[in-house]
């Protein structure tokens, strides 16, 4: 019911689920009380209560050159995209730039640098461009 992660991978790492989350279990208790530990990586950030991340994607396009390298991260239970930047290994900021559309299904970025979204309930493809 919680504690939705975004880690940066490393090789060999120990992330530590269930030893150490954010997340609480299908009845509201805490899987564990730590939420770090000596040995462990910690999420860059994390999401309480669950997002329900379904699709994570870059953003590669010079179409979308203010947001070029941010991360796109899709919500199916809140029916929403996250843009998150991302500087040295830290999410130093996060704003919705989505919402209520449907669930977010897939995200990816079009060889004409727009970014298509497939939803569901209702089902729908959607292409985002900015703004001039």
């Amino acid at each position: 019911m919680g504690g939705d992660e975004l880690n940066i991978i490393k090789k060999g790492a120990n992330y530590g689920w269930p030893i150490v989350t954010y997340g609480l279990d299908y009845d509201g208790k805490n899987i564990s009380k730590s939420t770090n530990r000596k040995g462990m990586e910690r999420p860059i950030t994390y999401w309480t209560p669950s997002i329900a991340i379904c699709p994570i994607t870059f953003i590669t396009s010079n179409l979308f050159s203010q947001w070029k390298n941010n991360l796109l991260v899709g919500a199916l239970s809140f029916e929403e995209i996250r843009r998150l930047e991302i500087k040295d290994d830290k999410v130093i900021s996060q704003e919705i730039i989505l919402k209520n559309y449907g669930r977010v299904r897939d995200i990816e970025v079009g060889p004409d640098g727009a970014i298509y979204v497939l939803l569901n309930n209702p089902d729908m493809l959607i292409r985002l461009k900015p703004v001039k």
